[in-house]
């Protein structure tokens, strides 16, 4: 049965102190993917009330995992744009190719977008993609 006010579910765990910070972090993270990010106030408010603020990194650094863990436009507007790959031969237990693949491909070809990808070097424009530099 689907939860319809998580955040009325949420909030006894996270204000029971026999609970630890690392549950707490479970649960709001838990919170996080179920509503598809929160809002950057919400998220604050909650850290603050739960006093886990030296630990609020661990929640935080799920962005750089392509999570939406703050939902507003400027942070769905840098989502990768991944391949088609319907047409690829794939093994019986594989459903799905990880993003890391489609990434890997466009550093191989030259393609990924200097402004997402800041620290990757372009390749020479002499260069042939015969292989990875």
């Amino acid at each position: 049965e689907k939860v319809k006010d998580s955040m009325r579910v949420l909030l006894p765990v996270l204000l029971n102190k026999s609970h630890d910070s690392y549950d707490k972090i479970r649960a709001i993270l838990l919170y996080i993917f179920s509503t598809n990010g929160t809002t950057q106030e919400n998220l604050d408010k909650l850290i603050q009330n739960v006093h886990i603020e030296s630990d609020s990194d661990m929640i935080r650094n799920w962005k750089y995992l392509d999570v939406p863990v703050i939902s507003s436009f400027v942070a769905q507007q840098h989502k990768y744009v991944r391949r088609d790959r319907s047409k690829e031969e794939t093994f019986q237990l594989s459903r799905w190719t990880p993003v890391i693949k489609d990434v890997m491909e466009d550093a191989i070809e030259n393609k990924l977008d200097s402004k997402d990808w800041p620290y990757c070097s372009r390749c020479p424009p002499t260069w042939n993609g015969s292989g990875a530099v």
